[in-house]
C-alpha cells in the first residue's frame, strides 16, 4: 500500500502520560467521544524520571497516544488540561509526515 505524505499541518499524535491505566483509558474514551481524538493507544508500563518543583522523580506512568488534526489540537489540549489529574500533565504534539492515504483520510474523518 503507498504511503501519501501529509501536510505538517494536518496529522499529530499527541502524547499524555498518565498515573494509572485505568485514567488513561478514561481519557482516551472523552477525547474520542468527543471526537477531539480519533483514536486513543495505551502503553502501561512507561518508566519516567523527571524533574518537578526542585525534585527528581521516578514513577510508573502509562503513556496515552492520541490521534488527532492539527485543525482539533487545541480543543483536544484543553481538554486534557481539565481533565487531568496532574498539575502540569504532559501534551505534546508530534507532527505526521507519512501514512497509509485511508488511515489519514479515517482519521481526518473521525474527528470533524
Amino acid at each position: 500500500m503507498p504511503m501519501t505524505p501529509v501536510a505538517s499541518w494536518e496529522g499529530l499524535v499527541v502524547l499524555v502520560t498518565s498515573p494509572t491505566e485505568e485514567k488513561a483509558a478514561e481519557l482516551g474514551r472523552t477525547l474520542v467521544a468527543e471526537r477531539l481524538a480519533a483514536c486513543a493507544n495505551l502503553l502501561p508500563g512507561l518508566r519516567s524520571i523527571y524533574r518537578f518543583e526542585g525534585e527528581i522523580h521516578d514513577e510508573p506512568e502509562v503513556l496515552l497516544l492520541l490521534k488527532t488534526t492539527r485543525a482539533r489540537f487545541e480543543a483536544l489540549r484543553d481538554r486534557v488540561l481539565a481533565l487531568h489529574p496532574y498539575a502540569v500533565p504532559e501534551v505534546a504534539a508530534l507532527a505526521i509526515e507519512m501514512g497509509s492515504e485511508a488511515y489519514l483520510r479515517w482519521m481526518g474523518e473521525a474527528v470533524r
